[in-house]
């Protein structure tokens, strides 16, 4: 069956180690936009983070789609919301007193783009985060914001071997309740249970009426084993995890080496 959508991981995936995108890749991509191919980013940014990559893909207008914050929301490239799974304010309360408690770093998220901490001292992932987004970091306790505050997402931050000893615990504490990934090494996130890349590409699908058959996904990391696993065709970037690897129907080249131009040719076109 015809590839009618292609769904994209952005870091490691879409970006090179560089942080852009590539000559091939952008023309590979090109070519998919030209044969009506819907191309649909998904990433755990939000929509501010994801913008300046649209931008440089030339996929604009309300006819295009883009999963944010891990399948949190899923809008069109122009911003209107089709689908929102966040964590209500019970939720973020009982996450930040578990971080503190424990000590660790973390950052949160609206549906607006905008990054919260109660961490006088922020992480460098949260500012990282917050320049991405093109966005300031509000320094703020629960107790500083508004009772009905909800947030997109919680991201545990810091250096791998933190995380690892992190992990575990984390994903026991909350995983009966909410979404807990391993987005890459330096961010582990709690989510909305029913959000995720794949919950967020069904539900596009289903109103533009495409089988899963029809999707293709490319990703790298444990946070778009969701998507591989409802794509019709799932291809793993050469330097992806093994986790990765083993879910995909196809591991193509690496980042670096124009590993979604590759497939696309040998796949699609």
């Amino acid at each position: 069956m015809a590839i009618k959508l292609i769904a994209l991981d952005i870091d490691d995936t879409l970006l090179t180690s560089q942080h852009n995108i590539s000559e091939k890749t952008k023309e590979a991509l090109d070519k998919a936009l030209d044969q009506g191919i819907k191309v649909v980013l998904c990433s755990g940014r939000p929509l501010a983070g994801v913008s300046p990559f649209l931008n440089d893909l030339g996929v604009a207008g309300d006819d295009q789609y883009v999963i944010t914050y891990n399948g949190g929301l899923v809008e069109t490239v122009s911003g209107k919301v089709l689908s929102r799974k966040i964590l209500d304010n019970h939720a973020y309360r009982r996450i930040v007193k578990y971080v503190n408690d424990n000590h660790m770093q973390y950052y949160v998220l609206d549906d607006d783009s905008n990054v919260y901490t109660s961490d006088h001292d922020i992480n460098r992932f949260a500012a990282t985060q917050a320049w991405e987004n093109s966005a300031g970091i509000y320094v703020r306790t629960p107790d500083e914001l508004a009772d009905d505050f909800e947030i997109t997402k919680a991201a545990i931050v810091g250096e791998k071997e933190d995380l690892d000893k992190y992990d575990q615990a984390v994903k026991d504490e909350f995983s009966d309740d909410y979404y807990v990934v391993r987005a890459a090494d330096n961010f582990l996130e709690i989510m909305n249970p029913t959000a995720n890349k794949g919950t967020g590409l069904e539900k596009l699908t289903q109103i533009l009426s495409f089988t899963p058959d029809e999707v293709m996904a490319f990703g790298d990391e444990q946070n778009d084993l969701p998507m591989f696993k409802f794509a019709g065709t799932a291809v793993a970037m050469g330097n992806g995890s093994d986790l990765a690897k083993l879910h995909a129907n196809y591991v193509t080249d690496t980042n670096d080496n124009d590993g979604i131009a590759k497939a696309l040719d040998k796949l699609v076109f």
